[in-house]
């Protein structure tokens, strides 16, 4: 009889059972530990535990059993060795950068960033002498031209927000491998049920699993995934710092991606039908979103997603009070800029998600005052639409 084992488990298998360790009660659901410290049966092991050179559990700021189960499926779903779990997903990136960059360290990375990225590279990790310089997302010439001898780290968000542009995860490791840097894709917007950027060459992948692998918008956490060589930095940084995922965020993402690959398969769904019907109304004069043919990256998309994701993206003409007409009559959709709940929600990310960066900044990224981001929920789509209507004929 052929063994069954864990490594031959579908994704969907692994988002249900990988990462389960029952205890001696037998529990059917993963246990929630809500410890700050565990016990030693002697001196002798609480030593061996913090000097390393045994395994287990020492204080809940950088190891507890349902932190490592989450890890560890995370783990299974993108096809990494190692998972490190942070508090948030700014704090996934703030450790990954933490652990692996020093001062005097370039960054090259996209133009088109969430805000507070921005903000975190341009305000934060300059102040201890880390520089980035920006380039467009598409343009692989222009990433080969902005590394410099110090470049450490390519930082990439594909589908990026709010535009959902792309960028070739293949050809970016290539060429960041070949000047001597590492590739960092925020795979935040795909999930390992859409994208999974370590078998397309990237060497960390980091999250905010605060959005679709929790998927309902409960709690805060993100997570950074690669070689365990290659994050003991990261974990050191988690470890003394202390960016922690707590236990029951943990558990709440855990229980999360059970669902994730059908949750992804029906957010995108009723993203591609909004995406196409907003294309035929009159005051919407562009739409994103990466199942469409007209997106400018189509092809790239149906190569390297397996579907197009949640997120769309549009253009309302009028400018900003055209924008805020739409929103504001909106009663079904949540005005809120988070995303990838099974709620629908709306935001203007000129004034909200990308609303700290400057107006320059704004405009090299694409974002206009009349667009709006839409993370399509599993609401029926009709409703959706007859939502969107009365702001958009009024």
């Amino acid at each position: 009889m052929t063994d069954f084992a864990e490594s031959d488990w579908q994704l969907e298998t692994l988002a249900i059972r990988a990462g389960a360790d029952r205890t001696q009660f037998g529990e059917h659901s993963e246990a929630m530990f809500l410890t700050s410290s565990f016990v030693f049966e002697n001196a002798a092991q609480a030593a061996a535990r913090f000097g390393g050179t045994e395994p287990g559990n020492i204080y809940a700021r950088f190891t507890n059993p349902t932190v490592t189960a989450f890890q560890t499926r995370l783990a299974a779903l993108e096809g990494a060795e190692f998972c490190v779990a942070t508090a948030s997903g700014m704090a996934a990136i703030t450790s990954c950068i933490m652990g692996l960059l020093s001062a005097g360290d370039h960054i090259v990375a996209s133009k088109s960033l969430f805000g507070s990225t921005v903000q975190l590279f341009n305000t934060i990790l300059s102040r201890f002498g880390i520089t980035t310089t920006y380039v467009d997302l598409a343009d692989l010439a222009a990433w080969e031209a902005a590394i410099q001898p110090n470049t450490r780290m390519l930082f990439v968000e594909t589908p990026s927000n709010p535009l959902t542009e792309l960028a070739d995860i293949a050809a970016l490791a290539e060429i960041a491998h070949r000047r001597g840097a590492l590739l960092v894709v925020d795979n935040c917007f795909c999930t390992p049920a859409l994208q999974r950027p370590l078998a397309l060459g990237a060497d960390i992948v980091v999250h905010s699993a605060t959005k679709y692998l929790d998927g309902q918008g409960r709690v805060l956490g993100g997570a950074v995934l690669g070689n365990k060589q290659l994050l003991e930095p990261v974990f050191g940084f988690l470890r003394t710092a202390g960016p922690t995922l707590s236990a029951f965020n943990a558990w709440v993402i855990l229980k999360g991606l059970e669902t994730l690959q059908l949750r992804m398969e029906a957010h995108s769904r009723n993203a591609l039908a909004l995406a196409s019907w907003l294309e035929q109304q009159p005051a919407v004069s562009r739409v994103f979103y990466p199942g469409l043919p007209s997106h400018p990256q189509y092809a790239l998309a149906q190569r390297q997603q397996y579907l197009g994701g949640g997120i769309v993206t549009f253009e309302v003409k009028g400018g900003r009070e055209a924008a805020w007409r739409v929103v504001d009559a909106t009663r079904l959709m949540s005005i809120t800029a988070n995303l990838g709940d099974v709620k629908t929600t709306i935001t203007h990310p000129a004034s909200t998600t990308h609303g700290r960066i400057t107006p320059e900044a704004r405009a090299a990224a694409g974002i206009t005052e009349g667009m709006l981001r839409i993370a399509v929920g599993l609401e029926s789509i009709e409703d959706l639409k007859r939502d969107l209507l009365t702001g958009l004929v009024g």
